[in-house]
């Protein structure tokens, strides 16, 4: 599967898979033609529709409601139709997950894993509804765990349920529609039904129905439907996972899904991803996201231009906003506000350029940091928040600390002449090398990556920054390279710098900025398949498409 989404390969159905009665599908998303075959259209003229509808509606008026009205007549399709029966309940059965070809993915990985399973709740106070997408490991045939990471909504609605000592009823949907399957993996807002915006972007009502054993709906429409309760205080150990920062996230507790009944269509798929280091299936999915949610944050900061999340550094890790810088310093405010907003707030590192560049080139957003960034006037360290659960590098979960580069000003540094280096004499350990714009340079090497920063910050090379990266980093590969330097480092233990002192309470930078994202001890492991099974994918591959 992997292999086809980086040959751009078609979507795969896999009819009669090993000790399992539900053929498994796969691959749905994993190229952009295929999700614009889902949408009917580019997914960023969607996000531009909705930016522009709203634009257009304030203030609100008659020739305005006019000229919005394609966009109005969809709002009446996010509120679900109802139906009596639905194909999702075509058979009913008590329990049995080993019918269905739920996968283990990596070899380290604890088990196996339902991972392209949608995860409906409602927050027991106010019923409001979240769809989210959340990995789910087999325990046994009726049970699972529950991986709730931090700030999405199915966490929020069990953490109420928890404060009331109440278990909360789940429904996870595995196989639907795609754009419903789309929409639980974007960042809406906080109490946006993702139910009900499907509707919206298929302009048709999502048509569900009663659940057999629970107190909601659930889709008519899909393929399978696990019924069940997550209880109040439960937790059982879950994982490791290869997930999509390309390393294991290790075993932790977490909430535990008890399943009731399991309905399904008479002729169901089992629908299941993979993911592990970019680019996999997702990628395609963030990008779409990005494209079609992004431009709504443009409403809330009317300043942001235009931002994107890089798919390399697993989205979180790395994101870059063009911005408008009306007032003095707002470029700090817009940074604050950012990083406040939704999932935006487990961003680790957020780079801001000015309005006219463009966040997606990663190359000239090097080149304007090297141009207009001074780690005295134009960073700000956060040395402890919320991040992502999947994130590692602060060893502990859920938080670690975040860093802002301001490189959207004027330019204070002209490109240098291209230094000359003798890393020998430098240290002997560096196997590989790489000037990128700006004057970063990168340095794979073997071992000791923050002594080896050091001494080429000590060396006086000529360069802006200094990064080292572990052996397994392809310094010609962009996308590889923002994986090999993203997932990898804390900003608040890993940075250095030429000079580093204290004015009052307020931390002075100066200087070249060297940063160790190597590999560390303590670290989970990267993510490399089995020998023999590439070597076994390898030597069938043409059979595979005879």
């Amino acid at each position: 599967a992997q292999r086809v989404v980086r040959e751009g390969g078609r979507a795969l159905l896999l009819e009669r898979p090993k000790g399992a009665s539900i053929p498994l599908v796969m691959n749905l998303f994993g190229t952009m033609s295929r999700i614009r075959a889902a949408l009917g259209r580019e997914p960023g003229e969607i996000g531009a529709e909705l930016f522009q509808a709203v634009q257009r509606l304030n203030p609100p008026s008659l020739g305005h409601l006019w000229q919005n009205r394609k966009v109005l007549s969809r709002l009446r399709h996010m509120r679900p139709g109802m139906v009596s029966t639905g194909a999702s309940q075509e058979l009913s059965d008590i329990t049995g997950l080993s019918r269905f070809p739920i996968l283990k993915c990596w070899p380290g990985d604890g088990g196996r894993f339902i991972t392209f399973g949608m995860v409906i709740t409602h927050n027991p106070r106010t019923r409001v509804r979240n769809l989210g997408l959340y990995r789910l490991q087999m325990f046994a045939e009726d049970q699972t765990g529950m991986h709730w990471q931090s700030m999405k909504g199915g966490r929020g609605h069990y953490w109420e349920a928890e404060q009331q000592g109440e278990d909360l009823e789940v429904a996870v949907i595995i196989g639907a529609d795609p754009i419903l399957m789309m929409s639980s993996i974007f960042p809406l807002p906080e109490d946006i039904d993702e139910i009900g915006f499907a509707g919206f972007l298929r302009g048709k009502s999502v048509p569900m129905v009663r659940a057999k054993t629970l107190n909601m709906n659930v889709p008519a429409n899909a393929e399978i439907v696990l019924e069940g309760v997550v209880p109040a205080k439960e937790r059982r150990l879950e994982g490791p996972f290869g997930d999509h920062f390309g390393h294991y996230s290790e075993a932790a507790e977490f909430p535990v899904f008890h399943i009731r009944r399991i309905t399904r269509r008479r002729n169901s798929l089992y629908a299941a991803t993979v993911v592990g280091k970019p680019p996999q299936e997702d990628k395609y999915l963030g990008l779409a996201a990005g494209e079609m949610v992004g431009p709504l944050i443009k409403l809330i900061h009317p300043n942001v231009v235009d931002l994107a999340a890089y798919v390399g550094a697993g989205f979180h890790n790395l994101l870059v906003a063009a911005v408008k810088e009306r007032h003095p310093k707002e470029v700090l405010k817009t940074a604050m506000a950012l990083l406040g907003t939704g999932q935006l707030s487990l961003t680790k590192v957020l780079v801001l350029v000015g309005a006219e560049r463009d966040p997606r080139d990663f190359r000239s957003v090097l080149h304007d940091i090297g141009q207009r960034f001074d780690p005295e006037d134009h960073m700000w360290l956060l040395p402890f928040a919320p991040l992502d659960t999947l994130d590692f590098t602060s060893f502990t979960m859920h938080v670690g600390s975040k860093l802002v580069l301001d490189a959207c000003g004027p330019v204070i540094r002209m490109d240098a002449p291209v230094p000359q280096f003798d890393f020998d004499r430098i240290d002997p350990r560096i196997e590989r090398w790489k000037l990128l714009e700006g004057g970063f340079l990168v340095l794979a090497v073997r071992e000791g990556g923050r002594d080896v920063v050091e001494k080429a910050i000590a060396a006086r090379l000529g360069v802006q920054f200094v990064i080292a990266v572990s052996l397994d980093v392809n310094l010609e590969d962009d996308e590889n390279l923002q994986w090999g330097i993203f997932t990898r480092f804390d900003p608040a233990r890993d940075m250095v710098f030429s000079e580093q002192t204290f004015v009052g309470a307020r931390p002075v930078y100066r200087g070249v900025v060297g940063i160790d994202a190597t590999w560390k001890k303590g670290y989970p492991l990267p993510l490399e398949m089995d020998e023999s099974i590439v070597k076994l994918v390898d030597s069938r591959w043409g059979e595979y498409w005879k």
